[in-house]
């Protein structure tokens, strides 16, 4: 079969995975490496998990490759795959297949397996991942990704809206790759990303939740809700009240979708481009309660009283129906609560950093410090979006940051288990039973340690129970 392009010096598969290409071909079956590996590797990028297509059926494939050694697992064979694995990493190799109508939007009624590869690539998403590649035969590439690459261009295979329609998640995967990428998307694809947007409600939320993942989770929500709009609203619908929502405030020159974004690109910038996973996710958040919240006084100014914790209300919410993990839940929805936490005094006093950071420890046991530096960064990339004249906090915040670090080194006790005493001194130094009177007691320890008033040290701890139960 010839080759659409020389073969590029840039590929260099894993010999696990040539292992299996020349078995197959060794049998008399014809065998191509495909998709993201082919992709990554033309952008010189490191290629991740590679996957197979052949001519082979899937028992054929199975009964070559067990022949010569390689251990195979039957992981979708109504679709022609099976699984090897080769010096313990796994690659998947499928027949070649065309597939048939898709009447729920995601899986396809029927799969047919067919014999030429330009058949099998026709029917996948995007020309960037419909390429094949052969160590002698060199790039197969029937449909321009390479030039699509080049260009930084998002296209879909044939017709964009019959292709989106087909898989209502394409839709999304267009955006994470175009997102991570930095590629534009061709006109009559992002028209397709915008009528096609509405399947997504018939996909499974955890699916949605995966593909967000590779946009929110990878730092990338702040491109996305600017380009595509009607793409996040209908993956994350709790959203779209923001969009075009005027906050009638002084404090305020954008709207709430567009703030969110500036929060969004503030966070990257400020963490140096590696915000953490719950730092992203409650950028996107942080806000989103804020037309529920909303009312406006006499003088026609806004107000969005109580939206902090609505909106970590709504992000749980949602965060749940995409099924991400419990404790990023968690401790993104503590950043949001606490995003508009009064921190001013902090300027002046170390109190009000000991008392944040002691109610996102209660929050989030051990993650008080770190965490509190987290909302230090979503606080400053806040200010940064307001209106230009209230943008002074987000300077201020350093200075609040330098207390926080010296309190940090001070190893302050934060939680009752953090002090220097325990229940059994409060017993023996009291005098009293086990009960609900010692924890009392430790809280009001607490309370003054956090005050600082005490010092976290045993003796003074010691000496002030003495004096408060005599």
């Amino acid at each position: 079969m010839p080759c659409t392009q020389p073969q590029p010096t840039s590929f260099e598969p894993p010999a696990y995975a040539l292992r299996v290409l020349e078995a197959l071909e060794a049998a008399g079956h014809e065998a191509w490496i495909v998709g993201g590996w082919v992709r990554d590797c033309l952008r010189g990028m490191p290629g991740h998990d590679i996957d197979v297509c052949t001519s082979a059926l899937w028992q054929q494939t199975e009964e070559v490759l067990l022949a010569a050694g390689v251990e195979v697992h039957q992981t979708g064979t109504q679709h022609g795959t099976v699984t090897a694995v080769v010096e313990g990493k796994p690659v998947e190799v499928t027949t070649y297949r065309v597939e048939g109508t898709y009447s729920d939007l995601r899986h396809p009624d029927e799969v047919r397996f067919v014999r030429d590869v330009r058949e099998d690539l026709g029917r996948r998403d995007f020309t960037i991942n419909a390429m094949a590649w052969h160590p002698t035969r060199g790039l197969l590439d029937p449909y321009g990704g390479r030039d699509d690459l080049a260009a930084g261009i998002i296209r879909c295979v044939g017709d964009p809206h019959a292709r989106l329609s087909e898989d209502a998640l394409r839709v999304l995967r267009a955006v994470r790759f175009a997102s991570r990428m930095g590629f534009d998307v061709e006109p009559a694809t992002e028209a397709a990303l915008v009528d096609c947007a509405d399947g997504l409600a018939a996909v499974a939320s955890e699916r949605i939740g995966i593909e967000l993942c590779g946009i929110v989770g990878e730092g990338y929500a702040g491109r996305a809700l600017m380009a595509w709009p009607e793409v996040m609203c209908a993956a994350v619908p709790e959203l779209a009240a923001m969009r075009g929502f005027d906050q009638r405030s002084p404090y305020h020159e954008f709207d709430v979708w567009e703030h969110t974004a500036r929060v969004c690109w503030g966070a990257e910038a400020f963490c140096g481009g590696v915000a953490s996973e719950e730092l992203r996710w409650a950028a996107l958040f942080h806000d989103m309660a804020k037309p529920q919240c909303a009312s406006v006084d006499a003088n026609g100014r806004g107000h969005f009283f109580g939206h902090p914790e609505q909106s970590a209300q709504l992000a749980a919410k949602a965060m749940r129906r995409l099924a991400l993990p419990t404790d990023l839940v968690r401790r993104t929805c503590c950043l949001v609560r606490l995003h508009d936490y009064e921190l001013r005094g902090a300027v002046r006093s170390a109190r009000a950093v000991r008392r944040l950071v002691a109610r996102i420890e209660a929050t989030v046991p051990g993650e008080g410090w770190r965490l509190a530096h987290e909302l230090v960064c979503l606080m400053r990339a806040d200010a940064l979006a307001k209106a230009r004249r209230f943008t002074g906090w987000a300077v201020e915040l350093d200075r609040v940051e330098a207390v926080m670090r010296r309190e940090r080194q001070a190893s302050l006790a934060l939680s009752v288990r953090e002090l220097a005493v325990g229940g059994r001194d409060v017993i023996e130094t009291c005098g009293i039973e086990p009960g609900p009177q010692v924890g009392v007691i430790l809280d009001w320890l607490l309370e003054r340690v956090l005050e600082g008033e005490l010092a976290n040290r045993r003796e003074v701890l010691l000496d002030a129970l003495g004096s408060y139960c005599r």
